[in-house]
């Protein structure tokens, strides 16, 4: 999360930093071992039904800076009379030194942090000077980067916080208006984590109707390659075609966070909404993101890895988005059979990890209050489902718990069914918990809601299922 206004960022609950950080440690054999992806020689095409109305491809000259016509630098500790520390509590300097934002000669850009000998961070924050992007009335507007993370991981990794997204552009002069104008965050990553958070900040803050200074964020993990071995492609889909209006986050084509505007009041999104963006790219060492893994950086963080971005681009649609892959809304679960939990099709607030559950694979974790996944397409057929099974699994202190909700088709609907989650041994001691639920028929969207009156993380889950 970029955090501009100065308010200190809420810090992620210990648990949430452990699993992931645990989360991909098994993926530290293979980043570094993985090959380097190439950059692409120009951007691919853009898909049928869109028009590309920016690009830059960073081709020039190997130690050069960037083009000025389309990028101006973001220089020291904050903008003019802006928070300090760009309201994040990071520690850097920035600079528009070729020693921090280059060219490589090879078709991308770097950006680089470095540390002096007296321990002091310098690193690169760029933005458009273009500020008036925005979907056409009725139309979609998709901004993406092909971007590899900076290769470092672990210890090594301790501070490191790259991130390519975008801010409302009455930000610009007035740098105290955060977050009511809005911003999307379609990159960020921290501590060398194979892990990508993508986040929508609006409303006021603290708290507010989009939950500041955390926003309404999903995150998901490079496959293939990790985020730090490889070139994966970046996106953000803003969709007003659909009803309600829709913003998507992709990676490497596939969605996973949809944010809408019926999640938020009519005021809230319009303010956030109404006006063009500018985007932004930069490396910052420290600040409240790190802080809630672990922190940095210190001294065992090695500078020196830049981010690589192959080119940015931004697309119009006057006809509504498709440039990305669908979430898997199938339509063909079975409410009977065993609903895996980490085959959500959005969420909130939920990581996946590995589980020692019967059967292996993978289960939901670090849930916590107000937090949410959303399974597409659950037929209950003609015979009305009247119980839930939850396979989960608590390791939080004595008498931290709450409840796990079922709602069909709109997250805010009523609940049809829940129960509660004590203690259960372990974050890894598996029970299955059944429940009494309204009669259900038919096919629906199931959204599982985690509700809690304490902000600690309380439950895991491995698998749901219907039963009658």
């Amino acid at each position: 999360m970029k955090i501009t206004s100065g308010i200190p960022p809420r810090r992620r609950p210990l648990r949430r930093a452990l699993v992931a950080v645990l989360g991909t440690m098994g993926l530290a054999v293979a980043a570094a071992t993985a090959a380097t992806l190439p950059a692409n020689a120009s951007a691919p095409a853009p898909p049928s039904g869109w028009n590309q109305v920016f690009l830059d491809d960073f081709n020039g000259p190997a130690g050069s800076g960037v083009d000025t016509g389309n990028w101006q630098y973001d220089l020291g500790t904050g903008y003019p009379g802006g928070a300090g520390n760009w309201g994040t509590g990071e520690v850097e300097t920035m600079t528009s030194s070729t020693d921090n934002v280059s060219l490589d000669g090879n078709g991308n850009l770097l950006i680089t942090p470095r540390r002096d000998g007296s321990g002091h961070w310098t690193s690169g924050r760029i933005e458009t000077t273009r500020g008036d992007f925005q979907p056409q009335a009725g139309g979609a507007l998709r901004v993406e980067a092909r971007i590899q993370m900076p290769n470092v991981t672990g210890a090594a990794a301790k501070g490191y916080w790259p991130a390519f997204w975008m801010l409302g552009t009455p930000y610009r002069g007035n740098y105290w208006n955060w977050p009511g104008v809005g911003e999307l965050d379609i990159m960020e990553n921290v501590q060398g984590l194979n892990t990508n958070w993508s986040t929508m900040h609006c409303g006021t803050s603290p708290d507010g109707p989009c939950h500041e200074t955390t926003g309404i964020g999903g995150s998901t993990s490079c496959t293939g390659a990790t985020c730090q071995a490889g070139f994966h492609t970046y996106a953000v889909e803003w969709d007003r075609s659909t009803s309600p209006e829709e913003i998507r986050f992709s990676l490497d084509g596939t969605t996973f966070h949809t944010v809408r505007a019926n999640q938020v009041d009519a005021a809230t999104w319009a303010n956030a909404t109404n006006h063009g963006y500018f985007v932004i790219l930069n490396v910052a060492m420290g600040g409240g993101f790190p802080d809630a893994f672990g922190g940095g950086p210190d001294g065992g963080t090695e500078p020196g890895h830049p981010m690589v971005v192959d080119y940015v681009r931004v697309l119009q649609s006057s006809g509504g988005g498709g440039g990305t892959t669908p979430p898997p809304s199938s339509g063909n679960r079975n409410a009977y059979d065993r609903i895996e939990a980490e085959s959500f099709d959005s969420q909130s607030g939920v990581v996946t990890e590995a589980t020692t559950d019967s059967g292996g694979g993978q289960n939901i974790g670090s849930l916590a209050n107000g937090d949410w996944a959303l399974y597409k397409g659950v037929d209950f057929g003609s015979s009305a489902a009247t119980q839930f099974y939850g396979r989960v699994a608590n390791g939080a202190a004595q008498g931290v718990g709450g409840l796990v909700e079922v709602r069909l088709d709109n997250r805010s609907n009523a609940p049809i069914g829940s129960f509660a989650v004590g203690n259960t041994g372990g974050w890894q001691n598996w029970q299955t918990v059944p429940a009494n639920i309204s009669p259900v028929t038919g096919t629906h969207d199931v959204y599982l809601t985690f509700t809690s009156g304490q902000p600690n993380d309380f439950v895991n889950v491995n698998w749901f299922s219907f039963g009658h």
